[in-house]
């Protein structure tokens, strides 16, 4: 890859790429540090016409890519290709416009959510996809995974909340997909590419979709004697009609690590917490949040804590958003897992989640968007003791295909990845990754766009590089 170095080198500057092996490890893993692969070379552009000459050169040098965004991704979705290029998009910080008027603004693809609701804040309005790793996580790796977080119950997913992106194809083409005005004529070319992993191509800019700040907060917490408990709150809740900004549930192994790392004064007695969060206008927040405290108490709420102001509110955030971390207290290594179940079976599967814990001999902790049904069960293990990572895989992934039993999915918002990608046939027939394979090769025809994720192995279920039938080859036959 000498020749392609000094092309990328010339494009970028020699601080622009990287191919020391220290350097390369930098990089071979995102946040599911199972599996690793250092890349051949890191190449870190810091504009779209940057990014336009690299991926121009990779192609032409027959040389696969991997677009790379803060790495806090848990699902191996920007693994490298031992041979390719992984192209870095962490030096596109800039926000490009604030558009108040319009409630847009538009991004690099490397600023972080933090950093859009730092800007937005003294117009009063908000991004609204808030991923955990809020702090440290890219808009672009946001549109990459059509990530959600703890308030995609009321205000949905980042899908939701783009108008437009720019993007830079396999081929080296700039395209920009979808507009700032809503509801664009012509196919939705923008909904196809979020969530699509980077397999479609290079996402670099992004304009979004800005709301205004609700007029009222309110949020509660909920102590039950169990998962199955909590669950059964949660399933009253939304039967109720009531549609929380947000419900998170957090068991009792996952409130000893967030009480030890923050502190947010959950009781460590409790089986489960739920967190119940309402906002909008003052008169239907007070009404439903009185209507919630009472169906909490019917369902078994041993003690309920409402927070008395903003700060309040936000210790107890911040102990749910650290809750992934915070793990790390309980064990050296774990695998945090994601997947969807109809809420209303929530403490039947929470139950079978816990008998195959304790079948496995595995400890795991569950921390995840109860008012979804969005589950994120840590599996914990200790890499040190031999094999005991195979089985801590293993387990995280026949839970999430137990999602699937129950008429749920494989993944909310952590994608598939490399992890999930066998696992697809358990959720999709062949003739529905036939399709998939269809629409990712309209965008990426020689396959060199994150190789190897999404899709089963080849010889599984029709993976590899999709080649056209003869009757569509016929079809693009110029006639006389």
């Amino acid at each position: 890859m000498t020749g392609l170095r000094d092309t990328l080198a010339e494009i970028l500057g020699p601080e622009g790429v990287f191919d020391h092996p220290a350097q390369r490890r930098t990089y071979e893993c995102d946040g599911l540090t199972a599996y690793r692969v250092a890349p051949s070379l890191v190449a870190l552009p810091r504009t779209t016409a940057e990014v336009t000459r690299v991926v121009q050169a990779c192609a032409r040098a027959g040389v696969p890519v991997v677009p790379r965004g803060a790495g806090s991704g848990l699902s191996a979705g920007a693994l490298p290709a031992a041979n390719g290029v992984l192209i870095g998009l962490a030096r596109m910080q800039r926000i490009l416009a604030v558009d108040p008027a319009n409630r847009q603004m538009t991004v690099q693809a490397g600023v972080t959510n933090n950093e859009v609701n730092r800007a937005a804040a003294p117009h009063g309005l908000y991004f609204a996809p808030d991923p955990s790793s809020g702090v440290v996580c890219t808009v672009g790796g946001n549109v990459a995974e059509n990530s959600g977080g703890a308030h995609c119950l009321k205000y949905g997913f980042t899908s939701h909340h783009i108008l437009a992106l720019e993007v830079v194809l396999p081929d080296g083409t700039v395209t920009r997909l979808g507009a700032s005005a809503p509801d664009p004529p012509g196919y939705d070319l923008r909904g196809a590419l979020v969530g699509s992993e980077g397999t479609t191509g290079v996402v670099t800019e992004v304009t979004l979709r800005l709301l205004r700040k609700p007029e009222v907060v309110r949020t509660m917490v909920g102590d039950f004697a169990s998962p199955s408990a909590a669950g059964a709150a949660v399933a009253g809740l939304v039967g109720a009609g009531i549609v929380p900004a947000a419900v998170e549930m957090i068991d009792n192994l996952a409130i000893q690590a967030c009480e030890d790392a923050v502190g947010a004064g959950f009781s460590r007695t409790a089986g489960a917490v739920l967190i119940v969060e309402l906002d909008g206008v003052p008169g239907d927040v007070e009404a439903e949040f009185e209507a919630a405290r009472r169906l909490c108490i019917e369902a078994g709420a041993t003690h309920l804590r409402v927070a008395a102001d903003a700060a309040e509110r936000a210790l107890i955030w911040a102990g749910r958003k650290a809750a992934f971390a915070a793990v790390g207290h309980l064990s050296p290594d774990y695998v945090v897992q994601d997947g969807v179940i109809p809420r209303g079976r929530l403490p039947e599967v929470l139950d079978r989640i816990g008998r195959k814990s304790r079948e496995a001999g595995m400890r795991v902790a569950n921390v995840f968007h109860a008012g979804d049904g969005n589950l994120h069960p840590l599996v914990l293990y200790d890499g040190a003791r031999e094999g005991e990572a195979a089985r801590a895989l293993r387990l995280s992934i026949e839970i999430v295909e137990l999602c699937v039993d129950y008429g749920g999915s494989i993944s909310g918002e952590h994608g598939i990845g490399f992890e999930k990608a066998g696992s697809m046939p358990r959720m999709f027939s062949r003739d529905d990754l036939d399709v998939m394979q269809r629409v990712r090769a309209a965008f990426d025809p020689a396959g060199r766009c994150n190789p190897g994720k999404i899709f089963p192995a080849p010889g599984l279920c029709g993976e590899g590089t999709y080649r056209r039938s003869p009757l569509e080859e016929a079809a693009t036959v110029r006639q006389p």
